[in-house]
């Protein structure tokens, strides 16, 4: 017997079946971009220092990659958790007439972070793609940034969805991109090592999901350890999961019990 949960992962699947097209650009032309044009343009001063290497120990693109591999799948689980959710509820209603099927609350979130996963995946692994392509990636260990990066995505897509589904104006949503997105993207060691942050940012960034994807990132692509420990980074991120879907659970049975 088919989970109800599929039934509302089914729409937004048929959905994005419609309009995958447009995302093609966000999969592989944007990595390129970034990487092209802050790993190699601004990594050729920091590669060139007399320090060698901006201290780093390796290139400057080797070191930045997973970082925005990292970021990325961040900001497209955050992405698609502000707007489409916010209009699921208040533009289209669409939650509200899935909750007028059969499909409890739980379905309806479950099938769209399904969905979320999806996305986060598909991005995850065109940003892969292209590292792999550009020589970046340290062989099959490698390819354990991808569940990684898909882990820090998902990891703060719900507690998201909670947030969208609690507000009245879509305004606020541009929150989330200014106290959240952009602030971790620049302290969680995605362009810069966090160890040359002061001891009480470090202690802030240790509590970002970013940093512990980041890390995870890092050490699948670079061969290296990551500093805490692979079972430890990922199962901060499962912690964020897990509190992230009860507490969006709870606002979306609030909001479409009203």
């Amino acid at each position: 017997m088919i989970h109800p949960a599929m039934a509302a992962l089914e729409y937004h699947l048929v959905c994005y079946r419609r309009s995958w097209r447009g995302t093609i650009f966000t999969f592989f032309v944007v990595p390129v971009v970034f990487l092209l044009g802050m790993g190699w343009s601004i990594g050729g001063y920091l590669d060139g220092d007399a320090a060698g290497q901006g201290g780093l120990g390796v290139s400057y693109l080797t070191f930045l990659a997973p970082g925005l591999l990292a970021s990325t799948a961040m900001q497209v689980g955050v992405g698609e958790g502000t707007h489409p959710v916010y209009g699921a509820f208040h533009w289209t209603r669409t939650y509200h007439m899935m909750r007028m099927s059969p499909l409890t609350t739980t379905d309806i979130l479950v099938g769209h972070l399904g969905y979320i996963l999806v996305r986060v995946t598909i991005s995850a692994t065109g940003f892969l793609l292209v590292m792999a392509l550009l020589g970046i990636v340290d062989g099959a260990a490698g390819l354990a940034a991808l569940p990684a990066a898909v882990l820090v995505g998902c990891s703060m897509s719900a507690f998201v969805f909670a947030f969208s589904a609690t507000i009245t104006e879509p305004v606020l949503l541009d929150v989330v991109y200014r106290i959240l997105v952009v602030p971790m993207s620049l302290f969680a060691g995605v362009f810069f090592p966090v160890a040359q942050m002061p001891a009480g940012a470090r202690l802030a960034a240790g509590l970002l999901p970013l940093w512990h994807g980041v890390e995870l990132c890092r050490s699948a692509t670079m061969g290296i350890p990551s500093q805490l420990g692979a079972p430890v980074h990922a199962g901060y991120l499962l912690l964020w999961t897990v509190v992230g879907f009860l507490v969006a659970r709870w606002a979306f049975g609030r909001r479409l019990a009203g």
